[in-house]
């Protein structure tokens, strides 16, 4: 039964955690209104960058990322991995349905790659250089997200990772992160999904 009520708090304080939305916060804060009004009217680091001020899609970054990591290490310290990892997945499905927000949020992947160092660092080892290189060579958000994320529960696995919670969480977070970028990957499947930095780029992951 304790086990149970460990699960549950962690779940509900995960889910309230991921789904304080920083970007909204942040530009309101600066005077920029409310960011759902510009872009993709998401509320993650890539529509707060396009308001014109890195220094703010920086913070929503880090916030963003962290708030799943440190709540998932809270609950880690507290009650051991596994109650610390259903946190910080909890986190991701509220950062990308808030409750707030009418349960209208964020793509989640800055928050996906908050909670991997925090929770399992060979699914970091995997997610980090797949998202740098494709971001690298191709200069499309959506397109580096989507493999890493794809090849996150995996490749875990091939690294050592052997907890069959974290292991069977990565791999339901992953098959998230497809849903929140269904219309980017049905743009990257017609070759029209714009490359980071272009006039009329709209991806956001």
């Amino acid at each position: 039964m304790q086990a149970w009520m460990g699960y549950g708090a962690a779940a509900a304080c995960g889910y309230l955690a991921g789904s304080i939305p920083f970007g909204l916060l942040i530009t309101k804060a600066a005077g920029l209104g409310d960011i759902r009004s510009i872009g993709s009217g998401n509320i993650g680091a890539t529509n707060v960058l396009r308001t014109g001020r890195k220094d703010l899609a920086l913070a929503t970054l880090l916030l963003d990322s962290l708030k799943a990591g440190l709540v998932a290490l809270a609950f880690t310290y507290f009650f051991g991995r596994e109650i610390g990892f259903v946190a910080g997945a909890m986190a991701f499905v509220g950062h990308c349905y808030p409750v707030w927000l009418g349960f209208k949020g964020g793509k989640g992947i800055a928050t996906y790659a908050g909670l991997l160092p925090f929770t399992t660092l060979p699914g970091f080892f995997v997610a980090a250089p797949v998202w740098l290189f494709l971001f690298a060579i191709t200069r499309i958000s959506s397109l580096a997200a989507l493999t890493a994320a794809a090849l996150v529960p995996p490749g875990a696995y091939l690294l050592g990772e052997g907890n069959p919670v974290v292991l069977i969480g990565l791999t339901l977070l992953s098959l998230l992160v497809f849903w929140t970028h269904r219309t980017n990957l049905g743009r990257l499947l017609k070759g029209t999904e714009p490359r980071f930095g272009t006039p009329k780029a709209k991806p956001e992951a």
